[in-house]
């Protein structure tokens, strides 16, 4: 039963309501793969070593990494480090901004009020700052980076437009900037970003919602860390692929604490071992589904 205004909706590009038909996305990335995988919070060069050669060890490839820790917490010597192993391999890697909630001064942010502010900025200040954390990191020669504040996507994607940051430079919001819904994905893909993350509990029907309503990629966790709500969802993981394509397929994150932990190299190798059993599962109830090999460029997706 239609409600009194699904076609107001509609003349917005919006779906008048969730997609209990979970619909195949016809969209593709440029390669013509439907998936990339990617390993989230490697956040020391030892992990990421580890998650390689976990990686190679399995006979999966990782697509992307990201670093969680904050780029203002690591040594310039060791981000130089993971973005050359990166290019090396043939991965995306995405290095996060900080500061954010959990690092701030601000007593708001560290008690039951911080969930009104998630991971986003507080004042102008915080804004600079995320801004040298970007052109620190782009000097470093990343083209990736994580967000959390829909202000600052903003920001840096005029800066990309007036040609002071790259117009390469990939910029992928976390699922902790908490958008579920079909409006506020067309908002973001509106001022700027390059792929977009779902908080980590939406069923199949509004994720296909949101692929309805945006071209760009989703990012979409399959399992998650205690901190995040601890769930698995495996069995979910191919029809994911089938209706969110193009999309990054997020695992490992069950085998650590926390999102934003100074991960060791065996909670790299810990995390791809998940990784392996998804993929293992994916291959037995999806055999025709195509995952992007190395090295094959930025996400930019198109329509079969």
């Amino acid at each position: 039963m239609l409600r009194g205004h699904d076609e107001s909706l509609r003349k917005l590009g919006l779906p008048g309501r969730d997609r209990p038909e979970q619909a195949t996305s016809d969209r593709r990335f440029a390669d013509g793969a439907q998936f990339r995988t990617e390993v989230s919070t490697v956040n020391s060069l030892a992990a990421l070593e580890a998650v390689f050669q976990a990686a190679d060890r399995h006979g999966i490839v990782v697509n992307r990494i990201a670093e969680t820790y904050g780029i203002f917490r690591h040594r310039t010597e060791e981000l130089t480090d993971m973005l050359n192993l990166c290019r090396e391999r043939g991965t995306e890697i995405n290095l996060s901004i900080g500061p954010r909630a959990p690092y701030d001064i601000s007593p708001t942010a560290k008690s039951k009020h911080g969930a009104q502010i998630g991971y986003r900025l507080r004042g102008m200040d915080q804004v600079l700052d995320a801004v040298e954390d970007v052109r620190r990191a782009v000097s470093l020669g990343a083209r990736g980076i994580t967000l959390y504040d829909e202000g600052l996507l903003w920001v840096l994607h005029r800066m990309k437009k007036s040609g002071e940051l790259p117009e390469d430079l990939q910029l992928k919001i976390s699922a902790h900037a908490g958008q579920a819904n079909p409006a506020s994905f067309q908002l973001l893909e509106s001022i700027g970003a390059t792929s977009i993350n779902p908080v980590r509990d939406l069923t199949l029907p509004m994720l296909t919602a949101i692929r309805e309503s945006v071209d760009v990629p989703m990012d979409v966790h399959v399992d998650n860390p205690e901190s995040s709500g601890g769930f698995v969802r495996i069995y979910d993981a191919p029809d994911m692929i089938r209706i969110c394509s193009p999309m990054y397929l997020k695992s490992g994150n069950v085998m650590i604490s926390g999102h934003g932990q100074k991960t060791s190299a065996d909670n790299g190798a810990s995390m791809v071992e998940q990784m392996s059993v998804v993929l293992e599962h994916i291959g037995r109830y999806y055999p025709d589904v195509v995952q992007s090999k190395p090295g094959n460029g930025p996400a930019i997706p198109v329509k079969v």
